[in-house]
């Protein structure tokens, strides 16, 4: 009497196994949403780069002597306006200093209470969200950058 044989053998096994690990590998990304995470990581970089290019104009304007609102000249990026020993909110002062790209930004302004908002480029939160970065240079306590990553 010949045994009839049941079940998958090995090799129908590991081929069905390989053939499901393809499927994944190429599905998984078209399913997984990782722009939010991007845009969140993008908008903090250029938080930490505003705060640190607000340091270094202040420090050379420290360094150099100059007046409050003396310009100075940082790597890369020349005659960068200055109000209260900070770079302005405009492209002339902060624009400038960072050197942005990939962002859209409001006009802001020159007085050491303007203020100026940075969101990504092409990207609309949500209605009530914000996803942007916000750069005052407040002589009295220092620039003040805020973050705000809730529509992101």
């Amino acid at each position: 009497m010949k045994k009839q044989q049941s079940g998958f053998t090995l090799i129908e096994l590991i081929m069905v196994i390989v053939v499901l690990g393809i499927l994944a590998a190429f599905a998984l990304p078209r399913f997984a949403n990782l722009g939010s995470d991007a845009r969140v990581a993008a908008v903090e970089g250029l938080a930490g780069s505003i705060r640190s290019a607000a340091a270094i104009a202040h420090s050379v304007q420290l360094a150099q002597g100059g007046a409050a609102t003396a310009s100075v000249d940082l790597d890369g990026a020349t005659g960068v306006t200055m109000v209260g020993g900070y770079p302005t909110a405009n492209t002339g002062g902060i624009v400038a200093a960072v050197q942005i790209d990939g962002f859209g930004g409001t006009t802001g302004g020159a007085t050491a209470t303007s203020t100026i908002t940075f969101t990504p480029t092409g990207y609309t939160p949500a209605t009530g969200t914000t996803c942007q970065v916000t750069y005052t240079p407040v002589p009295a306590t220092g620039a003040q950058v805020e973050v705000s990553t809730d529509g992101c």
